[in-house]
């Protein structure tokens, strides 16, 4: 028998580079992560939307090979249950495991859940929560890149959504502007969970070897070396116009504020955008 492992969920936030960290902590001798980054168990749990992820991973079966469609072929089985199974839930992840200390759900919209919800998650034998910040700007930037290179029918139309999607954020509209909330994800975490189970981290400074060592301590695992060139999930190249990022740093405001009163600091990459507050 060997020890049950830890559970770490990152809890976004979206485009602050969760990604490469799982990919990072996936080639880890510590750690056992399945093929699926974003799993979107406890979202669909709170929302009651089963039969549309079953489909959304049938879909992924049909047109997968290999491991990877070994994987979704497993999680399916987890959602095909109709509710929320933690037995099940912990069975695939711990699926193939040899002993690693860690195990990894990192879906970003669970930063997104209410109180009432990570509070129950923070009831879970062994759960630690990594919450990983940007520059709120550019974070909010690449998100709607991101998105306008998902709904664009034609490469050169990916610029112009992505700025009346900008535009949408900054009058409060559309999922990239609900992701842009550290204040609210972060109030919620911190009254749901203890802070020696939660690690906030800046995208700025995750291949600094403090940052990582200071990361690997919380989890527990020996120290992690990992890929300096590697990106994943670059958006689309678009220009911002100066008045719109002007725009967006005012209205951006209370994030930067917030998140230097919570952690004590920011990154100098985000000085630039902090200058005249």
């Amino acid at each position: 028998m060997t020890q049950a492992p830890t559970l770490v969920l990152g809890m976004g936030a979206a485009k602050a580079g969760t990604s490469w960290l799982f990919d990072q902590l996936a080639g880890h001798r510590d750690c056992h992560l399945r093929g699926i980054k974003e799993l979107h168990y406890f979202n669909t749990a709170l929302h009651d939307r089963w039969a549309l992820q079953v489909r959304r991973i049938e879909a992924r079966v049909a047109r997968s090979v290999g491991a990877l469609r070994d994987d979704l072929s497993d999680w399916l089985a987890v959602l095909r249950h109709n509710r929320l199974n933690l037995r099940a839930y912990a069975g695939y992840l711990c699926k193939g495991r040899e002993g690693q200390k860690v195990v990894a759900d990192f879906t970003p919209a669970y930063g997104l859940l209410p109180q009432r919800m990570l509070s129950r998650l923070a009831l879970l034998p062994d759960v630690k929560m990594i919450y990983m910040l940007r520059d709120p700007v550019e974070r909010l930037w690449s998100n709607v890149r991101m998105e306008a290179a998902r709904t664009a029918r034609w490469p050169w139309m990916a610029g112009l959504l992505a700025r009346r999607g900008m535009e949408n954020a900054l009058s409060g509209r559309g999922p990239s502007w609900a992701r842009s909330d550290y204040a609210g994800a972060l109030t919620r975490l911190d009254r749901a969970i203890g802070p020696d189970r939660l690690h906030v981290m800046f995208y700025e400074e995750m291949t600094q070897p403090t940052a990582l060592a200071r990361l690997a301590a919380f989890l527990g695992i020996s120290d992690l070396s990992v890929d300096m060139g590697k990106r994943v999930n670059g958006g689309v190249a678009a220009w911002l116009p100066s008045s719109m990022r002007a725009r967006a740093r005012r209205v951006l405001t209370p994030q930067y504020e917030y998140v230097q009163q919570r952690v004590g600091r920011v990154p100098a990459a985000w000085h630039g955008s902090m200058v005249g507050f």
